[in-house]
């Protein structure tokens, strides 16, 4: 670095030694600020020439462009480069800004480390860095002076422990936010010396540890606003900690908190905001919390919380967001919540409340209610105009409701589900009239009678779903002015009569599911001109004919077709009835012959031999006409065998290619959970086509992982090719199941960035992990390659000991892996591990025997004696049996089971009999080094308790994940560098 710098210090030496000749000394100082700020510059790349102003040549930087100077003295005090799409680094030059207040980098490209020269501007109050690439740790100096008020590292690349050295000198300090990076480790102890604290963002990093006694942050009385969300906090927040008298926000969502929500939150009354949801709080909602009369956001989703809903919500008056979903609340919806007048969100979706609707919680304006899969019973309140004006949600599906449906037009709704009731009433006609409305969900319903002809006036309308209820009649020929739609699916009714023509003015269809019907006639041969279908079923219904020569229709399955009185298809057994007129032939006598009827007899016996040859010329014909169709259609089928269906969600983002011709190939898309994600970063026009020998990276049961690199900056991918074939045929099954898998998102967990679809080939999309697994580290190290010191084992363990965690806490029910082994945890730049193929038994539910056998041969040493033994009930507790054998795996660096000449060992075993025996430390890898024997010991014992026989007798991985906290000891200085 330094021989870079040489010719940029010559050239600015030179410049000076200029100046010195021609200027007095005020000049010079002025010049000073001028050399600084060019020599700033010479490290950054500015495409729109932002800082073309920024002349070396001046007297004085102040009317340069993003330059604020002290109007009194002449000296620079601001640098504001805001979002100008500049890259490069923050190299030397600045510490020449001696009066520099504020520096403001935000919402540009700069990369490497943060310059702790910065440390040097000793009256710096304002640093802003945040949504960069700054990489690797954070400067313990930065805050030398202690003269920084404002400090935002937001939404970058650092990683690795914040310093403790970082809040020594921090009394000025009134802001800060760590937010959105790669750091872990405990929040240091160090932080309660900013006591002048007021906002405290560290949310969306990897901190570990318990607040509560790592850093006493309970104790800044001066905090006004606190995140600590998205993290890897855990214990429990226990009462009579909470000093944050003036406290008015507070997130501790999607952490590992345990234990019961703490009572004395009454003792923060300006609390405006308390998010709690996504960690493992138990018991009850601490009626204390009724006294906050200024609380408007309450969100206490997807823990384990028990006992009556509260009925005290009733006297937050100023409530606007209420989120209990995910939980075990019982009892039934107060009268009482009717008073929150100011309630725009509502949901307690998944609990076992019961009961009826209160009339009063439908004439508040929402913006959404959500109250789906829960015990509820009776009618839907008739509402009010005010609801009626605002409300763009409303999902009362998974209840008992039953009677009719009392909406009148809601000009804002979008989003309408009531699937999953007993209304057994008729379906609402006025529903055509809601101009906002895009998805319509009424699955099983017991809704009766015909289809409304007006359903879709306001051609808003993209997804239709009238599955599994008692609609009779005709699909009206008005389905034609659903021109919006992309999944239209009226499966398991009564309909009849024929596939209406008019569907082929769907243009954007994706999805056409009229299964288990009493549709008739022929299928529209113009349903071929839908470029976007991609997927068709028409089973079990009373269609005849030939199918639709293009499009789709040439790839249809067997399951797509079957239960029909006569389809014409190479794949169905039975006769293929046409609906066309058939030829007659005529016996020219049949109606006399004016010129004479004797011969008639001799004419008669030609005709007949003539008319029994011609019918078995015309059986031999259409037979070999049907030999040559059946011939064609399967080379057609062989020439488009790599054509695939795409299931398209109101989420799809796709960078496929639009334009289709019946000569190209016809591909899926794909589906991107992230909301984040820019599917031009990751453009992939046919993801089959990395799928080659020449990108594999890695083999399993579960199927084969590619690398991909896509997109203009190379961004990489792992696609794995799943092993399903067509066992999932429907691709809401599918999308079910992966959507839940999409939602996880952890430091130590591979993240599903989306799928690709068709009914023979299911792809997963994830982030590529560039470090390989740990089984090549631990099993497959070359000699020239350092074995993992202690330090980084522990790390590993931590780690997969935490993604564990997350999968079997955080999610109801929870996601088991089945399959822990070092195959299947991949280590990124810094040995962080993350786990793969967790949740895949969600998708793969019907593997046959063989697979599953496969799998279990190839996880042998690892699988729980429960998984194969059927009388035993099959939990989270097996995933905790394969984290104790790679306990064993990691310590020791051998394999599960290994074979002798004549002998099998088994490790857990082995390991089990040295402790007995008093010399377990003599099975620890020897290449290893050093470690300290008060963590390892501790560590062999825990894996052989993770292993016990006896499911009962193993601990949660919550409770390991505490456990390894415990044992953590701090590392020797002689140790660090391994």
């Amino acid at each position: 670095m330094r021989y870079l710098l040489r010719p940029h210090l010559f050239i600015f030496v030179f410049i000076f030694l200029v100046s010195i000749s021609i200027n007095a000394n005020e000049s010079i100082n002025l010049n000073e600020e001028v050399l600084g700020l060019t020599l700033f510059k010479s490290f950054i790349t500015d495409p729109s020439s932002h800082l073309s102003s920024w002349n070396q040549d001046d007297n004085t930087p102040c009317s340069w462009k993003f330059i604020t100077c002290n109007p009194v003295t002449g000296k620079v005090t601001g640098i504001a480069l805001n979002g100008l799409n500049l890259s490069g680094k923050v190299g030397e030059g600045l510490e020449k800004l001696q009066n520099l207040k504020v520096l403001s980098l935000a919402d540009n490209n700069f990369t490497g480390n943060i310059n702790p020269d910065l440390s040097l501007l000793a009256n710096l109050e304002h640093l802003n860095l945040s949504r960069n690439g700054f990489s690797d740790r954070i400067p313990g100096s930065l805050m030398n002076f202690g003269t920084i008020k404002f400090l935002d590292l937001s939404e970058n690349l650092i990683s690795g422990p914040v310093p403790e050295e970082l809040f020594i000198n921090c009394l000025s300090l009134r802001s800060l936010s760590l937010s959105s990076n790669n750091l872990e480790g405990p929040i240091p102890s160090s932080l309660s010396n900013c006591t002048t604290l007021n906002h405290l963002n560290l949310s969306g990093n990897g901190f570990s540890g318990n607040p509560d006694f790592d850093s006493g942050i309970w104790l800044m009385s001066r905090i006004r606003t606190l995140d600590l969300s998205h993290n890897l906090l855990s214990g429990s927040i226990s009462n009579g900690v909470i000093g944050l008298h003036d406290l008015k926000e507070l997130c501790l969502n999607n952490n590992h908190f345990t234990g019961a929500l703490p009572s004395d939150l009454n003792l923060c009354p300006h609390l405006k905001k308390l998010d709690f949801s996504n960690n493992m709080f138990t018991e009850t909602v601490p009626e204390s919390l009724s006294t906050l009369s200024s609380l408007s956001y309450l969100g206490l989703a997807n823990n384990m919380l028990t006992g009556e809903f509260p009925k005290w919500i009733g006297s937050l008056t100023s409530m606007e967001h209420l989120d209990l979903s995910g939980n075990g609340l019982t009892g039934t919806l107060p009268e009482t919540l009717e008073g929150l007048t100011s309630l725009t969100y509502i949901s307690v979706s998944d609990n076992n409340l019961n009961g009826s609707i209160p009339d009063g919680l439908f004439e508040l304006g929402f913006d959404k209610i959500d109250l789906s899969r829960n015990e509820l019973t009776g009618s839907i309140p008739l509402g009010s105009s005010k609801l009626f004006e605002s409300l763009q949600s409303l999902d009362l599906s998974g209840n008992h409701l039953t009677g009719d449906i009392p909406f009148k037009l809601m000009s804002k709704l979008r989003y309408l589900n009531l699937s999953w009731n007993n209304f057994q009433t008729r379906m609402l006609p006025e529903l055509g009239y809601f101009q906002n409305l895009t998805v319509l969900d009424l699955r099983n319903g017991t809704f009766l009678g015909s289809i409304p002809d007006n359903l879709c006036d306001s051609g808003r309308l993209g997804i239709l779903q009238l599955d599994w209820n008692s609609f009779t009649g005709a699909i009206p020929d008005e389905i034609g002015n659903c021109t919006s739609l992309y999944l239209l699916s009226m499966s398991h009714n009564s309909l009849n009569d024929s596939i209406p023509r008019s569907i082929s003015q769907l243009k954007k269809l994706k999805i056409l599911k009229l299964e288990h019907n009493q549709l008739t006639g022929e299928i529209p041969p113009e349903l071929s001109q839908l470029e976007n279908l991609l997927s068709v079923n028409i089973s079990y219904n009373r269609l005849q004919g030939r199918l639709p020569s293009g499009g789709v229709f040439q790839s249809l399955g067997k399951s797509s077709l079957e239960g029909n009185l006569g389809i014409c298809s190479p794949l169905l057994q039975g006769p293929c009835k046409m609906n066309v007129p058939k030829p007659l032939y005529l016996n020219p006598f049949a109606y006399g012959n004016q010129n004479g009827r004797h011969g008639g007899d001799e004419s008669s016996k030609r005709f007949k031999h003539h008319r029994l040859l011609s019918v078995s010329s015309i059986i031999v014909i259409l037979a070999a006409g049907a030999i040559f169709i059946g011939v064609l259609i399967t080379l057609l089928l062989n020439i488009n065998s790599r054509r695939r269906l795409a299931f398209v969600d109101n989420a799809l983002e796709s960078c496929s290619s639009s334009s289709r011709s019946n000569a190209s190939v016809s591909m899926g898309k794909i589906v991107w959970f992230d909301s984040k994600t820019n599917p031009d970063d990751y453009c992939i026009v046919n993801p089959e086509s990395f799928i080659n020998k020449a990108n594999e990276i890695g083999v399993g049961v579960f199927g084969t992982v590619y690398k991909a690199s896509v997109g203009d900056d190379n961004n990489a991918l792992a696609i794995k090719n799943l092993v399903v074939s067509n066992m999932i045929p429907y691709p809401e099954d599918f999308d079910r199941e992966v959507s839940v898998l999409g939602k996880v998102r952890h430091p130590n967990l591979v993240s599903l960035k989306g799928y690709y679809w068709t009914p023979k080939l299911q792809l997963l999309l994830t982030d590529y992990v560039p470090n390989g697994s740990l089984h090549s580290k631990l099993h497959e190290r070359p000699p020239s390659t350092p074995p993992l010191s202690w330090r980084n084992r522990f790390k590993i363990l931590q780690g997969t000991a935490k993604g564990l965690a997350y999968l079997h806490h955080s999610f109801r029910p929870p996601i088991m892996h089945y399959n822990i082994k070092p195959n299947n945890i991949l280590l990124d730049e810094n040995l962080n591990p993350k786990i793969s193929d967790f949740g895949l038994t969600r998708i793969l539910s019907k593997l046959d025997k063989h697979v599953m056998n496969n799998r279990f041969q190839s996880a042998l040493g690892y699988v729980a004696p429960e998984l194969a033994c059927q009388s035993l009930r099959v939990n989270e507790k097996c995933d905790v049996y394969g984290f104790g054998v790679l306990i064993l795996e990691i310590v020791t660096g051998r394999r599960p089971i290994e074979y002798g000449e004549d002998n099998v060992l088994i490790l857990n075993e082995q390991v089990k009999i040295m402790l007995e025996e008093g010399n377990v430390l003599e099975c620890v890898e020897e290449s290893m080094g050093e470690y300290p024997e008060d963590e390892v010991l501790p560590v062999l014992k825990l894996a052989l308790v993770c292993t016990s026989q006896i499911p009962s007798s193993r601990p949660s991985m919550a409770e390991v994940v505490q456990i390894l906290q415990v044992i953590k000891t701090p590392i020797p200085p002689r140790m660090e560098s391994r």
